[in-house]
């Protein structure tokens, strides 16, 4: 008697969502987190251009200069600790609406501010905010995103950030810059974001991983189909998924806390990501917090700094579609070890520029390759780990790497002092090129689907 074939596997709805073509549904994702995560990068950007117009205009010192920055990242390191772990516990698209309205509004009240004191307590609450919002945004990301594509979309999300940057050069040259209260007016339209948290509330779908994990299999169940009725391919009949044998997962399991990312899976991993993003956060945010008021240390005008700032910050576009494209042709690994040696060559240039052509140039180099790397860097952290872990995992990353960029600001008077700018720009370099061998570290999953709750090799 012959044996029966056995029954074809049942794809689960994670295969579901990973086989699809891209579609409007995903560039509806892809866009409406990118709108937050601009509105996230224009308040990060103003702060750079307030302070430089507050060093003239409340005479601030050096280290009052340092202290407005980093306190921001205070409150960005907890807030990306917490809401990578609120993210896995009650849902992405829950918790990114939330920090939207938080720092939207401080943003606002920030513009009343009275003094360097009740500015560094508003520039916290802000920080809390911002913190939370961005790993949040690409773990959502990631989870929708087909695998052959999914470093290119969260790459292409990630360009959203110098959308923001060049908003918050435009406000700061159009706006900051034109009068006494120019800095007030300028943080006065970062609250937008507090509005815009009702589109995302109203308008994102939540992640269907986190919906089956929470047990909410119908809820999960639609958002495929909406999904697959976007694409043009049809749903299967009934919910396949809620069958036995049909590749469904069991009971969720609870979400897994901060201590998970030690495990033996996970440590080597986790290590290579946290060195990386400190590395790129004290680089990145030493350099570019600083750079419209080292410009104005060199003799340029407060005008031409903010000029200048803008045009170095519009190199940010093609380094991000570049990233966007290497990922998925070279893999994570490479694109985003070869971006930041990239980014290690334009500090030591920039460090050593004597014209403005020289500086133009090289802080043009280093935004293109320094936000290329940001871009790989958002793709390949939420996919090294699984759904449990995916929202904890990104966010202690991101918190780890913030409290980089605390110090990086703090750093750079004293680095100043000690060998001027090619000494501070030297330090950069280095931290670019200790990023780029920790890189190398990384798991490689191009292509691959996301790990579910088996962690997936190296």
């Amino acid at each position: 008697m012959p044996v029966p074939a056995p029954a074809p596997a049942v794809p689960t709805r994670s295969e579901r969502l990973d086989r699809l073509p891209f579609s409007r549904r995903h560039g509806r994702l892809v866009v409406g987190s990118g709108l937050g995560w601009a509105l996230d990068a224009m308040d990060v950007g103003l702060i750079s251009f307030v302070i430089a117009a507050l060093r003239v205009q409340w005479e601030l010192s050096p280290g009052q200069m340092s202290w407005i920055a980093s306190v921001g990242f205070v409150g960005m390191a907890l807030g990306a600790s917490l809401g990578g772990l609120l993210a896995d516990r009650v849902g992405r698209r829950q918790v990114f609406a939330l920090t939207l309205l938080v720092y939207g509004l401080a943003t606002g009240a920030s513009a009343l501010a009275w003094s360097v004191g009740s500015l560094m307590a508003l520039r916290f609450v802000v920080g809390l905010g911002l913190g939370a919002e961005l790993p949040v945004a690409s773990t959502l990301v990631s989870e929708f995103a087909p695998a052959r594509i999914r470093g290119r979309l969260v790459v292409l999300l990630e360009a959203f950030w110098a959308v923001g940057w060049i908003l918050a050069a435009v406000i700061g040259y159009l706006v900051v810059q034109s009068g006494d209260d120019g800095w007030r007016w300028g943080l006065a339209i970062g609250a937008v974001p507090a509005l815009y948290a009702i589109v995302v509330r109203r308008g994102l779908p939540e992640s269907v991983r986190f919906l089956e994990r929470a047990g909410r299999g119908a809820e999960a169940e639609r958002v495929v189909r909406e999904f697959e009725a976007s694409a043009g391919v049809a749903s299967p009949p009934g919910d396949p998924t809620a069958s036995p044998g049909s590749g469904a997962r069991g009971p969720a399991a609870p979400a897994a806390g901060p201590g998970a990312l030690w495990s033996r899976t996970m440590r080597r991993r986790t290590l290579a990501a946290w060195v990386v993003w400190f590395g790129v956060n004290f680089a990145y945010y030493g350099a570019f917090i600083w750079l419209p008021s080292l410009l104005v240390e060199q003799g340029y005008s407060l005008v031409q700094s903010f000029g200048y700032t803008l045009v170095i910050t519009l190199a940010q576009l093609p380094g991000y579609a570049v990233a966007a494209l290497l990922i998925e042709v070279w893999g994570r690994r490479a694109t985003l070890a070869s971006f930041l040696v990239g980014s290690a060559g334009a500090a030591a240039l920039f460090g050593a520029a004597d014209s403005t052509t020289a500086v133009l140039v090289a802080g043009m180099l280093l935004s293109f390759f320094n936000l290329g790397a940001w871009g790989a860097l958002y793709a390949v952290t939420p996919e090294i780990y699984p759904t449990a872990l995916r929202g904890t995992g990104s966010g202690w990353a991101a918190g780890f790497g913030r409290i980089a960029s605390i110090l990086a600001p703090l750093a750079v008077p004293p680095l100043l002092v000690a060998g001027g700018q090619a000494l501070t720009f030297g330090a950069f370099a280095a931290a670019f090129v200790v990023s780029a061998v920790a890189a190398l570290g990384l798991p490689e999953l191009r292509g691959r689907a996301l790990p579910e709750d088996v962690v997936a090799p190296t």
